[in-house]
C-alpha cells in the first residue's frame, strides 16, 4: 500500500512533517508486509499518478476532504515529527482518522 506524508526536506532521517500547505516534499512511503519497503520524494502530488491509499497529514484542522473524495483514508498524527515516528504510529494503529 502506499501512503503520503509532507515533510520539509528529502532527508528521509531529518526530514519533519508539514502541513500541506507547508510541504516542500511529498513523501510516498511504499508500505508492505508490516514496514516501509522504500520512501520516494515528489516536489509535486500531482508527478505521481497512481492510486495511493493514505495520507497522514499533521494537523487535524487541515481541508482533508480532496484527498477523502480521491479515495485516500486520511490519517492524523497526534506527536510524531518525524517520518520514521509516523509509520511506527501507523503500525501501531496510533494515528486519528480525520472527521472523528
Amino acid at each position: 500500500m502506499l501512503i503520503w506524508i509532507c515533510v520539509d526536506s528529502k532527508d528521509e532521517k531529518k526530514a519533519k512533517l508539514t502541513k500541506v500547505m507547508d510541504a516542500k516534499y511529498w513523501a510516498l512511503i511504499d508500505f508492505d508486509g508490516g514496514k516501509a519497503s522504500s520512501t520516494t520524494f515528489y516536489e509535486k502530488r500531482e508527478d505521481f499518478t497512481d492510486w495511493v491509499d493514505f495520507i497522514i497529514m499533521k494537523d487535524k484542522y487541515e481541508s482533508y476532504m480532496d484527498f477523502m473524495n480521491e479515495g485516500m483514508m486520511v490519517l492524523i498524527t497526534r506527536k510524531e515529527e518525524t517520518i520514521e515516528e509516523a509509520i511506527e504510529a501507523f503500525v501501531f494503529k496510533e494515528l486519528d482518522e480525520a472527521g472523528f
